[in-house]
């Protein structure tokens, strides 16, 4: 992209893993309406579960996620009593045992609770939920703290993914992100899964880390790659030392500039679009015959905090401190220092800290975002008949697209919004005009690309 667009252009906006977005969650959504929200659900939704693990051996600098460091297992185990607790408060406020086609467990460290511990959860999650034949359960994966016990447990409860942390080979950016992780480490771990039957590897790769080059990350890319993974993603670092005060280790001179990130992205991508990888929306990539690549040609693509996605539950319940559940009523977010967790669920209370509710309206702008967010285009006439709603009413806000028109960003026939090659990269920006929260210049946000 030409330097003048990328610097005008590189706004710091959400990523639209919601809508509202999480900086609008308020605290008059607690625990009642949380439990109330819970037993209105349709005995017939099925359900997507996200357990939040939320406790890491050591601290990556470049790390955006609610964490907790320790180096003894006994506050782990602890947590994980809580947690498990939680997982039968929220099963006791639904309206009868409910069934999950998806179950996610993120962190945090997942691979930081025992063998025995993870079966445990697994087992946990069985008895008060149904858990569908062909549910994809799906672990994020440290390969600094898999051993093969670990994965052998795993796959013995049926787990169907495993999303790797890889970042970066170069050891040099290890040790400035303070993740010191050879690549024999990550090697070993995939001839694990391969060899006790994980059928599906993804790997997370990130650009825009200290002292990261353009010949860098290709080779990072390579070396991936290498490994056959279904599903690669490449992730912006998102460097907010405001909000996220560990990031102040990075030393800020060793960033990429503006010009030398977006070249990152944009030969990063291209490299995996010559390796065979299919481009799923702005960071995902996955082979052709994979789900995610034949969602986003069917138009069935989602969107949610674990980024773009083949799960298309109504219901996502969130487990554990910070974690964050959408229902048709609106979003929650549990309660994020893990002291007012425990002590929230030893209460026999819901985490509930805060939340958002849904209007016709918010509904409506968020199939709007999303549907532009994972096809690259939009029919605002479209969108609009299904919500019955009148879509003159988007005709200002299609008038703040004129200057992406302009620089062959973006196409816009009828009310038909349609991102070029060139402005896919900046989908988030072109999305922002119907977030009606978004106050501009607001620095709460990471850059576009």
């Amino acid at each position: 992209m030409q330097r003048d667009l990328s610097a005008k252009y590189d706004l710091r906006v959400p990523r639209y893993t919601s809508y509202p977005t999480a900086p609008h969650f308020h605290p008059g959504i607690g625990p009642d309406q949380y439990g109330k929200w819970l037993g209105q659900l349709d005995p017939a939704t099925e359900l997507s579960l996200y357990l939040h693990i939320a406790y890491c051996a050591e601290m990556c600098w470049f790390c955006g996620c609610h964490t907790k460091i320790t180096r003894k297992y006994a506050p782990v185990a602890t947590y994980l009593e809580a947690l498990l607790a939680e997982v039968k408060l929220v099963a006791d406020h639904l309206p009868t045992k409910m069934a999950a086609r998806h179950v996610h467990f993120g962190g945090g460290s997942p691979t930081i609770l025992s063998p025995e511990d993870f079966v445990r959860t697994i087992e946990t999650l069985r008895q008060h939920f149904i858990i569908k034949p062909d549910a994809e359960i799906a672990v994020e994966l440290d390969p600094r703290t898999a051993d093969e016990t670990y994965v052998k447990a795993m796959a013995s409860v049926g787990v169907t993914r495993a999303s790797i942390g890889v970042q970066d080979f170069d050891p040099k950016v290890q040790e400035a992100i303070n993740r010191i992780q050879p690549y024999d480490v990550t090697a070993n771990v995939i001839d694990w899964l391969r060899k006790h039957g994980v059928p599906e590897i993804n790997m997370d790769l990130v650009y825009g880390l200290p002292f990261q080059t353009v010949d860098g990350l290709l080779d990072t890319i390579d070396k991936a790659h290498g490994f056959k993974p279904r599903r690669i993603a490449l992730f912006g670092y998102a460097h907010v030392p405001w909000m996220k005060k560990h990031q102040r280790l990075i030393p800020e001179e060793a960033l990429p500039d503006t010009d030398t990130r977006w070249a990152q992205y944009e030969l990063g991508t291209k490299r995996l679009e010559d390796l065979g990888y299919v481009k799923i929306g702005l960071d995902h990539f996955a082979a052709p015959d994979d789900p995610l690549a034949i969602a986003l040609q069917e138009k069935r693509l989602h969107r949610n905090f674990q980024g773009y996605t083949t799960d298309s539950a109504d219901v996502l319940v969130g487990l554990g401190a910070s974690g964050i559940g959408s229902l048709p009523q609106g979003y929650v977010a549990n309660v994020g220092e893990t002291h007012h967790y425990l002590d929230a669920i030893r209460a026999g209370r819901l985490a509930t800290s805060r939340g958002v509710a849904m209007d016709a309206d918010d509904h409506l702008r968020r199939d709007l975002i999303m549907t532009l967010m994972c096809d690259l285009e939009l029919d605002i006439d479209a969108v609009c008949a299904r919500h019955g709603a009148d879509a003159s009413q988007f005709d200002a806000d299609l008038a703040k697209l004129e200057p992406m028109i302009e620089d062959g960003l973006a196409r816009i026939q009828g009310r038909r919004i349609t991102m070029t090659d060139e402005g896919r990269t900046l989908v988030r920006a072109a999305a922002a005009i119907f977030d009606k929260y978004l106050k501009k210049g607001e620095q709460r946000h990471s850059k576009a690309v």
